[in-house]
């Protein structure tokens, strides 16, 4: 078995246990024998004892073990959960009822090696071994039917038990793409597992004024200090990487469908000359590689070329994007191609297989929108996912420079329905990038953080909270936060965020 030789794995099927129990004439294979050739499933009791028996082994506990067959009852699964046996990951092959049946009466064996065939699927070498072989007792038609009804009984209620972590594949292709994703998954499995033995929980010296606000939010620590200093440290990156990807999955993982991730850090600020497309694309990534290894088959979607004649093109800051995806390092257990695909923007891009799409920083063009490629795209995706990164989704003006006007606000509308996930932008004196003055910050599903940066004398920096707000402060808010006004007072956007006015 492939799976078994790649992974180190030890092969445990409860079918061969029974049959290898059976031809030994023992006592539990006699008991077991009279079930099989009626078309009943063996009793829990007899099978578990088989599989925990081979389960205790030591080649078991020190390779690992994939169980073939088992559990296939709400009692065998319990019988595991007493004993802490509990797998990394369930995996279950969807096939269709008649597909099923006619795998199991088709299938012949062949007494002298033990060998199993299918007439059609997987007939046999040569005319001699065809000869010889013989149907199983347990394989007509009535009995397989009567096993699947019970199968389906017993999936259903094993689902309670291993729902955090049961995959379901299409089992209905060919064996080679069935394997390619069993092995992805498994992959996956093993790597998270070595992560989580290999973490290191962080230690917290002291609790900050600027975290307070904060506690609830699992493992955060604070703002990381620097963000001037270009390029960002690894270390900075993979701090944004992670507050990105954990909001998003808590999104997620309440039923959202429509967001969005706004992140403006020198980096990922296009209107800064230190914008670096590489930054982008590696938080597209992480993202994509997370829902990935839940078993999730995402899309990840550039736009591409809109307009026509002199107007055709796109945005200068998409420019390569769509290449750069495609010959990333998208890691060593081959997500690419069949977790995480590649696509653009528009209906013709949602497949049935997609359980979720990540737009890459879609933008309206001088002359040009996405936002009806966008619309019918997700009118196509239903109720799954569809996360935006960093979308410039405002009007422009068209090819005469006039703002484009019909059906301004059906598409501003459009716009506004995605939901924010995640928000981080750092704050400037007005029209200016330097120095950093504070920072606003909004993690799923907690409310906006507003913080001021301030000195140290150690010659370091920090950052303090000033306030929170449950819904995006306009520039007149944070003006009365720096200022140490009460909010809900009048007055014009002015001062040294009046520039905030454009952005929120």
């Amino acid at each position: 078995m492939p799976l078994v030789l790649q992974f180190g794995l030890v092969h445990i099927s409860t079918g061969d246990l029974l049959r290898a129990e059976v031809s030994t004439g023992s006592e539990i294979g006699n008991k077991a024998k009279e079930f099989m050739n009626a078309g009943q499933l063996v009793p829990d009791e007899i099978v578990t004892a088989m599989v925990t028996a081979r389960l205790s082994h030591e080649d078991a506990k020190t390779k690992g073990w994939l169980l073939d067959g088992y559990p296939r009852s709400f009692a065998q699964a319990q019988s595991l959960e007493n004993l802490k046996i509990r797998p990394d990951v369930y995996v279950v092959l969807d096939v269709p009822d008649e597909i099923l049946i006619d795998r199991c009466v088709g299938r012949r064996l062949d007494p002298e090696t033990g060998k199993i065939y299918h007439l059609t699927n997987f007939p046999p070498e040569t005319e001699e071994i065809k000869a010889r072989l013989v149907p199983r007792p347990d394989d007509t038609e009535e009995k397989v039917k009567s096993r699947l009804e019970i199968y389906k009984q017993n999936a259903k209620a094993i689902l309670s038990t291993y729902a955090n972590i049961t995959k379901k594949i299409d089992g209905n292709r060919p064996k080679e793409m069935v394997f390619a994703d069993i092995e992805s998954l498994l992959s996956q499995a093993k790597r998270e597992k070595m992560k989580k033995t290999t973490a290191v929980k962080p230690v917290h010296e002291h609790k900050s004024q600027s975290n307070q606000a904060s506690s609830s939010q699992d493992n955060w620590k604070g703002i990381p200090t620097r963000l001037n200093n270009i390029p960002h440290s690894r270390e900075i990156r993979n701090y944004f990487y992670d507050d990105v990807l954990q909001a998003t999955q808590r999104a997620v993982n309440d039923g959202r469908t429509r967001l969005k991730v706004e992140i403006n850090i020198p980096e990922l600020n296009p209107e800064m000359d230190v914008y670096r497309i590489g930054t982008l694309m590696e938080l597209v990534r992480v993202i994509a590689l997370s829902f990935a290894d839940d078993g999730k088959r995402v899309k990840v979607c550039v736009q591409g070329s809109m307009g026509e004649g002199a107007l055709a093109g796109m945005p200068l800051q998409l420019a390569g994007t769509r290449r750069i995806l495609e010959f990333m390092d998208w890691g060593d257990y081959g997500a690419k191609g069949t977790f995480v695909e590649i696509g653009s923007i528009g209906a013709n891009e949602v497949d049935e297989q997609d359980d979720m799409f990540i737009l890459v920083a879609p933008q309206n063009a001088v002359g040009n929108c996405i936002i009806d490629d966008m619309k019918a795209m997700t009118d196509a995706a239903g109720t799954r996912p569809v996360i935006l990164i960093n979308p410039r989704l405002k009007d422009l003006p068209g090819s005469s420079g006039i703002m484009q006007t019909m059906g301004r606000d059906k598409r501003l509308e459009y716009a506004a329905s995605f939901e924010n996930c995640y928000f981080f932008r750092l704050l400037y004196y007005a029209g200016t990038q330097y120095p950093i003055m504070g920072a606003l910050r909004m993690t799923y599903p907690y409310g906006y953080e507003l913080y001021k940066r301030v000195d140290v004398p150690s010659g370091g920096e920090k950052y303090v909270i000033l306030s929170t707000f449950t819904e995006k402060p306009s520039s007149d808010d944070i003006n009365d936060a720096f200022l140490g006004k009460p909010r809900n007072r009048e007055k014009k956007a002015s001062g040294f965020w009046g520039f905030l006015s454009s952005v929120f």
